[in-house]
Formats: structure tokens, sequence, C-alpha cells
């Protein structure tokens, strides 16, 4: 917004307030207590302001408050008591501040408390081992919590083993409760110990850090059963033995374990190598995985097979035991290495690049097995960038569908994110449109909206939560080696759980961006069929939304609207190197069809929403046109 000056006392006169969001300002002053006087509001984000002073005790008044964001200000003081009678409160985040005195251990009475925000702040002192364990205890009740301590060194002594223990003996309680849990950082504290087995058991966790502590012993395999961790840190600890090789662990680098110079790796880039193993129990192993087990497995399944004919000769029935690959995810993905990634790239070379987005570069890569891939590395220097990798895979995850970019793999570790993508060999759509080299006939034009049309078709209503791709345009339509159309790139997409709409402040790009989508952040299905309705009239004008001559009030829309208004001006707005290849066809049958088209393209592109028509009509009114060419 980047509004200055001090926030007005008189905004406790808004009892109407439900939200107030004045983040990302150039505030200044103290916090007026008389916010608490909003006794309807809900959130608070005052979030990258110059705020100072100490926080309001009055704002513990606020019994209807679910998120309070004061990071990135300079509040100072103690964290006031009364906040704790917040009963409704989910988010307290105090982080980048100068706040000083003891932590606040009151918070952990708050049952509905998900995420406590401390980071980098000047809360001094120490916990004692029980308040540590009071805190613990809270993880139980409060089974989303999220804690982040980052930087608020010796706050807790202790071993992690008592917080494994906790967490494993309510496991079975909570009946996989904590697969919720996505985030433990420990980091920064004194724990001392071995990292415990049970970790492993927190089937949902996503990114685990217990960087500069104490810990010793071996890395537990444990956590190679961690399915979608894709970040570890256990730097500067004093961990020793082989680091595990399973799981995730093949994409983790040096990193994640400098500071440990009794750890060692034999598929870890920069670590040590492991000694081999003595000759002599080479030899052992060798006999006993080459003629002792074998032997025990042919009479471990003879014995099983003599027991089920038995009892099918008695008339028993077989329990049916559920398949592994049943339980396994519906997408055929491979474990592809960073290591693979660099081989298959000469280590993202620049004449393997393909291109550059918004938050990152595709490369094309060649696997080990000699499947040529597209390599989306994105750059996470960028800000979103890791939320664009993670809405990208929450949505291709869910999805699978001919005329959407399939997903090989992805591969992740602290330094590094990339989506491993099907290659398509013609490039996209946007190429093909602009390049000099090339030039679509009209039956491939209607053809490639027309897999479009029916890939949005498909996020629209083809499963049980819509998707909105939010930024449909030509450089995201990727062209196979038979020119059939796949939509790609969900780096902003968004998953409709109401079907009328969703909010974002995540933009599209100018041009194919629906009015709506750029006034108030309303996301909905028809804001795809706008996108689609731009590239439409575009793909028979070749003519970009943004060209030149689109200057002042006259728009890509309104041009072509004035020349369907009289039929001889109709060929003007048209195509050139279209009507050179269509030259063959009789003029008004053709003028008729490029009428219909581009009268299409206007309907999806409507300025109101519900005056648009859903991608399925698109699919039926386009393929009326496509019969009438063939």
């Amino acid at each position: 917004m980047g509004l200055k000056g001090t926030i007005s006392p008189h905004i406790g006169n808004l009892s109407f307030l439900v939200a107030l969001r004045l983040n990302n300002n150039s505030f200044f002053g103290s916090l007026p207590h008389e916010i608490s006087r909003l006794h309807r509001l809900r959130i608070l984000n005052l979030i990258y302001n110059n705020l100072e002073g100490s926080i309001p005790k009055d704002l513990g008044m606020l019994s209807k408050l679910r998120m309070m964001n004061l990071r990135d200000n300079d509040l100072t003081g103690a964290i006031p008591l009364s906040l704790s009678n917040m009963s409704s409160i989910g988010v307290l985040n105090f982080g980048h501040n100068s706040l000083t005195g003891a932590f606040p251990s009151f918070f952990l009475n708050i049952s509905s408390l998900t995420t406590l925000a401390l980071t980098k702040n000047q809360i001094s002192g120490t916990l004692p081992m029980d308040l540590c364990s009071r805190f613990l205890g809270s993880i139980v009740e409060c089974p989303w919590w999220k804690f982040f301590f980052k930087d608020a060194d010796k706050l807790c002594y202790g071993t992690v083993e008592s917080i494994s223990k906790l967490y494993y003996r309510k496991y079975s309680k909570y009946h996989g409760t904590f697969e919720s849990l996505n985030y433990l950082d420990l980091s920064k504290n004194l724990f001392q110990g071995e990292i415990p087995q049970s970790l492993g058991d927190l089937k949902g966790l996503d990114e685990l850090d217990l960087s500069y502590n104490n810990l010793s012993g071996t890395i537990p395999k444990s956590l190679e059963a961690l399915p979608f961790l894709k970040y570890l840190n256990l730097s500067f600890n004093k961990l020793s033995g082989e680091i595990p090789s399973g799981g995730h662990f093949i994409n983790f680098t040096a990193k994640s374990f400098s500071g440990n110079p009794a750890l060692c790796g034999n598929q870890t880039v920069g670590i040590r190598p492991c000694p081999s193993p003595s000759p002599q129990r080479s030899r052992v192993k060798q006999i006993l995985l080459k003629h002792i087990l074998p032997v025990i497995a042919a009479i471990i399944i003879l014995i099983a097979l003599v027991y089920m004919w038995s009892r099918r000769g008695r008339g028993g029935s077989f329990m049916q035991v559920p398949s592994l690959f049943n339980a396994m995810p519906t997408m055929d993905q491979r474990l592809i290495t960073y290591r693979e990634l660099c081989q298959g790239t000469n280590d993202f070379c620049e004449s393997n690049l393909l291109g550059c987005g918004g938050f990152g570069s595709v490369y094309k890569g060649i696997l080990s097995d000699g499947t040529v891939v597209a390599v989306k590395v994105l750059n996470l220097q960028l800000a979103g960038a890791f939320k664009s990798f993670d809405a990208e895979c929450k949505v291709l995850r869910t999805i699978r569908h001919r005329n959407l970019v399939k997903v090989i793999s992805t591969c992740s570790n602290p330094e590094f994110r990339a989506l491993v993508l099907q290659y398509l060999s013609n490039g996209n759509l946007d190429r093909w449109l602009y390049s000099h080299n090339y030039c679509l006939n009209l039956l491939q034009r209607v053809n490639i909206m027309l897999d479009v049309a029916s890939a949005l078709d498909y996020l629209h209503c083809g499963i049980s939560e819509s998707i909105v791709h939010c930024d449909l345009k030509p450089a995201n339509i990727l062209l196979d080696e038979d020119m059939v159309a796949h939509v790609g790139d969900f780096g902003i997409a968004k998953i409709l759980i109401q079907k009328d709409g969703t909010q974002t402040r995540t933009l599209g790009t100018f041009g194919y961006m629906a009015p709506e989508y750029g006034l108030d952040g309303k996301v909905s299905t028809k804001a795809d069929v706008y996108s689609y309705g731009i590239i439409l009239l575009e793909m028979i004008t070749r003519k970009k939304p943004i060209d030149d001559m689109f200057a002042g009030d006259l728009t890509l829309r309104q041009w072509i609207s004035a020349s369907l208004s009289k039929s001889e001006r109709l060929m003007e707005v048209v195509d050139d190197g279209l009507l050179g290849m269509e030259g063959g066809r009789e003029v008004i049958f053709l003028q008729d069809i490029l009428s219909s088209i581009l009268k299409l393209g206007l309907r999806c592109s409507e300025e109101v929403p519900d005056e648009r028509i859903d991608a399925k009509d698109v699919l039926v009114k386009l393929n009326k046109i496509k019969l009438r060419l063939l």
C-alpha cells in the first residue's frame, strides 16, 4: 500500500471490523490500545512496518482474535500476560522485533494455539526441564502445533529422547494425529543424546531441523521412511557413522550434515566415503547372501504355500491382503537424485536451457535410463519460490489428463528444488505464434485450442475439487511431437474449496488476467475462461493483448469487436500468415469460420464473469467449428 504515519486511535470506533490488515506499509509510533475495542476482530496483521513501543495489554480483550501477526517491527518490552486471555487465538507471530523478558510460558495453556513465532528477539533466560515437558505436552493437546524457536539460543535443556517418547506414547491414542505435524525445528538449543528412532513415526513431516545441538550417535534409518521429508538439517552436532542412503536422503547434500566430522556417506556429495568392510567380513556376508538367505526364504515360502493349500482344502477362505501398490499414490513417480539431474543436464549447462519463468528456469535433461525430460529448477532466492513449488506439487499430484504436462518426479533438498517434467519437443505456443520459422494452419490452431479447452474442462469439472490455473497464456501451453497441446506451469494455481471462488494476492500475467482477478483478487474458474478467450483471439490475430498498438483505451477485445460489426473489416484483424496458408478456401466460408472463432473468444472474455461461458460449452462450440473445417 505504501501508507505512512501513525495508526489513528480513532480506529477503535470501527466496531464492525473483522480483519485489520495494514501490513507492508511504513506506519511508525506505538500500537494504539484502542484496537482492543474491536471486539469482532478475528485477524490483526501489521507485519513489515516500523511500529515501536510495547504491545498493549488491552489486546488480551480480543477474545475472538484468531491471528495476531506483528512480525518485522521495532516492538520492545515483554509480551503481556493478558494475551493469554485470547481464547480463540491460533497464530501468534512476534518474530523479528526487539522483545525482551522471559519465555511466555502462559501461551502453552491456550489449546487453540497452533503457531507461536518468537524468531529473532531478545528473549532471555532458560527454560527448566518441566516447562519443556509442558511445551511438549501442548503438542499432544494441539495436534497441528508448529513451534518456531530459531535464533533463541539456550532456551531448552534436556534430550531429544524425551520428545520422541512423548510423541510415541501418544501416537496410538490419537490414531495418526501426528501425521499432520509437518514442521519440527529444535535447532540452536542444547539437546543431547541420540536422535530417536521413533521420529520416523511422524509420517507427515516435511521439515526437520535439529542443527546446532549436542546430539551424538548415528542417524536413525527410520528417517528414510518419511515420505514427504524435503528439508533436513542435522549440521553442527556430534553425530557419527554412516549417513542413510534410502528414501529422500539421496537428495540431501553435504550442507545437511556439515559440522559432524565423524559422519561418512557413500551416496552423499561432499561427505567422505565410509571405509570398506574387511575382506573376511565381506566374504562372510557374500556367503550369507548367496547361499544361506535364499535357502531360508525358500523354506518360508514353502511352509506358507503348504499352509494356504491346507486352508483351501478345508474349505477355508483366504484373507485378502491389501496390495502395497494400491496404497501408493496414483502418480507413478520414480526417485531421481540431485546427482542424476546434474549429470543429465551437464550441470545445468546454458546450452540445455529451454526457458526462464517467474520463479526459475527449465532445462532439457536425459535421465540415466535414457528418458528425455524437462527439469524445472526454482530460484530459491526469489520471494514466493518455495510457495510456488509447494503449490505446483500439491496440484500436480492430484491430476492426470492427456492435455496436462505430466510430472515424472520431484527433487528436493535444503538448497535445491526441482520438478522433473515430461519433455515436449515442439516447445510452447508462444514460439509457434511469433517465430518467423513457424506458422500454424487454421485446423492446427483449432485443435490446439480444443486441447486447452479439454484441459480446462477437466480442471474445472472433472475432479472433486476444482483447480484454477490462474496464469493461462501461450508460454504455458506446450506442444508435443504430434502437436498435441499440454497445459503446464501450475506455480500459482489454486484449488477451490468453495465452488464460487477464492481470494488471492498472487497475480497472473498482465493482458491475460481477468479484470476481477486484478481488482479484488477474486479467483474462480471464470478467470481461466477469460484468459482462454484472450488466447483464442490472439490465435487468430497474432496480436498479443499488450501489443504496442493497444495504447490508451483501445484493447484487443475492442479492436476485434469493432471489426466484427462490419464484415469487410473482418480480414483486417486476421493474421496475414494464416490467410496465406488458407488461401485455397472459399472467402465467404473462411470469413464465417473466423467470425465464429472470434465471437467465441469475445464470449469467453466478457468483462463480467457471469456472462462468460464454461469450458464445457467452449468444447461443444469449438468441436462444431472443427467439423466444418474437415
